[in-house]
């Protein structure tokens, strides 16, 4: 079984800006995590990259990364999640979630993108949308169901 661990949640209150670290959160069917922007009823209701594609980026030069400067939810560690197709179900913390998409387009090219030439989350992150609601936490397994 294909396992990982949240390593950071995070949030914000608006669109645009970098997330916020929290300890715990709470996901709602047709929505995402309450609180956050970028929360709603469609198909990337919630963001994931792992702290092994943020690596990356800093192993080209980029400095003082911390969790949330890519607008993920949430920082994961131990499970390559763009490998995971688009359908596969997650269990996260209490919550059951189903990949949406994989990466995303960055439409104006963001800060990282821009001073290295390239961004991690394209083509590394993935999109869930919430299937059973519940609370997660720092520390939580993300399990292949």
């Amino acid at each position: 079984m294909i396992k990982g661990t949240i390593t950071s949640i995070n949030i914000s209150k608006e669109k645009g800006v970098v997330k916020t670290p929290v300890d715990t959160a709470i996901c709602k069917c047709d929505h995402g995590i309450v609180g956050d922007a970028h929360a709603g009823n469609w198909h990337r209701q919630i963001s994931l990259l792992a702290q092994e594609s943020i690596d990356i980026m800093t192993e080209m030069g980029v400095e003082g990364l911390t969790p949330g400067q890519f607008a993920e939810n949430l920082t994961t560690k131990d499970i390559c999640l763009y490998e995971l197709p688009v359908g596969t179900r997650l269990q996260i913390g209490e919550t059951i979630q189903e990949v949406t998409q994989i990466g995303k387009e960055c439409h104006k090219g963001c800060a990282i993108q821009q001073k290295v030439g390239k961004c991690i989350m394209p083509t590394q992150g993935i999109f869930t949308k919430v299937i059973k609601e519940g609370t997660i936490h720092i520390g939580d397994t993300i399990s292949v169901l």
